[in-house]
C-alpha cells in the first residue's frame, strides 16, 4: 500500500441555505451536492451556485450519466435533472447509508458505522455483493476503474482506494488535520471533490504531486 498526502486546489461555499454539505456528485459540468432539502448544482470552474432541486437530499449523491441519485433516509431517489422531478425510488440498504457512485453499472452505497460498501441493483435496490472496509465509510467514488472511499476516524481524514474484489486497500491519500469528509466524488482527472459536513465547504483536493 502506498501513502500520499494530498493538496488543497480550491475550497467552495458555504452557499445560502445549505448549512451542510453530505453527497457529492458530478456530472461534467457541475458538482452537485445535498444539504438536507435540496440538491445544489455549483460550477467548478467560477464557485457560483447555478441552480438547486427541492428534494430531500440527506446523504450520498451519485449521477449516471442521465440521471441523479439521492439518498434520503430508507430510500434512494432517482431524479430527472432536467426537470427536477423524482422519477423511481428504491430501498436503500438497510441501517442506513453514508455514501453513494455510480459505477459498473450499479450504485455503490457506504454505510458509516458498519464499515460497509454494498453493490446494489439500481432497479430494484437489490444488495448484490458486500465489501468490508476496517475503517468508517463517509463518502464513496470511483476514479480510473477503481473503488475510493473517504473516511474520518480519530480526528483524521483520508481517501482509499481499494480492491473492489476482496476490499483490501491499495493506495491511501492523507488530508489536512482537522478536514473532515462528508461525501466524494472523482472528476476522472485526478481531482476529488470532498463535501465538509456542517462547513457548507466542498474542496477540491488532488494527490500532491499528481
Amino acid at each position: 500500500m502506498t501513502r500520499s498526502p494530498t493538496t488543497i486546489l480550491r475550497e467552495y461555499g458555504p452557499y445560502p441555505g445549505a448549512d451542510s454539505v453530505h453527497g457529492v456528485t458530478f456530472d461534467g459540468r457541475h458538482v452537485w451536492f445535498a444539504s438536507d432539502d435540496r440538491l445544489n448544482a455549483v460550477d467548478p470552474d467560477s464557485g457560483a451556485l447555478v441552480r438547486t432541486i427541492d428534494v430531500p437530499a440527506h446523504a450520498g449523491t451519485a449521477f449516471d450519466g442521465r440521471h441523479l441519485y439521492q439518498l434520503a433516509d430508507t430510500r434512494i431517489q432517482r431524479i430527472d435533472p432536467a426537470s427536477g422531478q423524482v422519477v423511481a425510488t428504491i430501498p436503500a440498504p438497510p441501517g442506513g447509508a453514508s455514501g453513494m457512485a455510480w459505477a459498473e453499472g450499479s450504485l455503490w452505497v457506504g454505510q458509516y458505522r458498519e464499515r460497509r460498501i454494498h453493490q446494489v441493483d439500481p432497479a430494484t435496490g437489490a444488495i448484490l455483493r458486500t465489501i468490508e472496509s476496517n475503517r468508517f465509510v463517509t463518502g464513496v467514488t470511483w476514479a480510473d476503474s477503481s473503488l475510493w472511499h473517504a473516511t474520518w476516524e480519530d480526528d483524521a481524514s483520508e481517501l482509499r482506494r481499494l480492491d473492489s474484489t476482496t476490499g483490501a486497500v491499495l493506495e491511501t491519500l492523507d488530508l489536512p488535520p482537522g478536514i473532515i469528509v462528508s461525501g466524494l466524488e472523482a472528476d476522472g482527472q485526478g481531482r476529488f471533490f470532498c463535501g465538509g459536513s456542517r462547513t457548507g465547504r466542498i474542496r477540491a483536493v488532488r494527490k500532491t504531486g499528481a
